[in-house]
């Protein structure tokens, strides 16, 4: 396999890295020579797992760092930028920025049973999903961490435009991260940065199985995709790759869809 980035002392900042697209995205990247940061949040109880997986990344010959950190937490994300900057050092530089955090609410709006959706859910699914996709490219780029040749990718999905049930705050928060990237892409291009958006079809992961009804929503996917099958994490983490190397230079502001056709 080629270890393309290698040569060039590339590092990725991986938010939500310790399972799902962004840990995929981690491992394929490490793969080919990309030295990984992977930024999370997790239980005592999941770290030992989770450990397992930053040894494969390890594996790969790269260098790699976590923090167990809030993504949210200014003053988390300022510390663990210094100490980053300290990690990575002079030569090497951040070539990728990605997003993939999943912490939303999924609650109904109407419900005798069960808590509805409120203001508050909103804004927490929002801030996580959808305003730190700013906050983190604002904090690499203000430490001059970027590369003159650097990447932000992001993970919507096509609840982005697409009414599903127990989905409205997701939803509301995957539309506000495509208008965010959308604005990266045009504001920070003079800076050398391009921002895209990766729109990943239905996908077996954690985040899937939380969504009420989620069998269904597999069901379906499958169903009506061309190839008669769901989305794998390595599908997505394939183009990751692809939108990292020199020749995906001019692809900049773009939602692309990687379903099989399922759309």
């Amino acid at each position: 396999m080629v270890k393309e980035f290698s040569e060039h002392g590339y590092w990725a900042i991986i938010l939500g890295g310790s399972s799902g697209l962004g840990l995929a995205s981690a491992k394929k990247l490490a793969a080919h020579g990309m030295n990984i940061c992977v930024v999370h949040r997790n239980s005592r109880v999941e770290l030992e797992e989770i450990s397992k997986e930053f040894e494969v990344i390890k594996g790969f010959g790269v260098e790699m760092v976590s923090f167990n950190i809030d993504v949210t937490s200014a003053e988390k994300r300022s510390d663990m930028m210094t100490e980053l900057a300290a990690t990575i050092g002079l030569e090497n530089k951040v070539r990728c920025l990605v997003h993939s955090i999943a912490k939303g609410n999924l609650k109904p709006m109407v419900s005798e049973e069960k808590a509805v959706l409120g203001n508050d859910d909103f804004l927490i699914t929002m801030q996580n999903m959808a305003f730190s996709l700013y906050d983190w490219t604002k904090a690499v780029f203000e430490a001059g961490l970027f590369a003159e040749d650097a990447r932000v990718i992001s993970f919507t999905s096509q609840g982005s435009s697409q009414a599903i049930e127990n989905y409205a705050a997701v939803s509301a928060a995957k539309a506000a991260l495509e208008a965010i990237s959308r604005s990266i892409a045009l504001e920070l291009a003079p800076h050398g940065i391009r921002a895209n958006c990766i729109q990943a079809g239905v996908t077996d992961t954690r985040s899937l199985r939380m969504i009420p009804g989620f069998e269904q929503l597999k069901t379906h996917s499958i169903n009506r995709n061309p190839f008669k099958k769901l989305t794998l994490p390595e599908d997505v983490a394939n183009v990751v790759y692809l939108l990292c190397k020199d020749e995906a230079s001019w692809i900049n502001g773009a939602i692309i869809p990687v379903n099989g056709g399922e759309s």
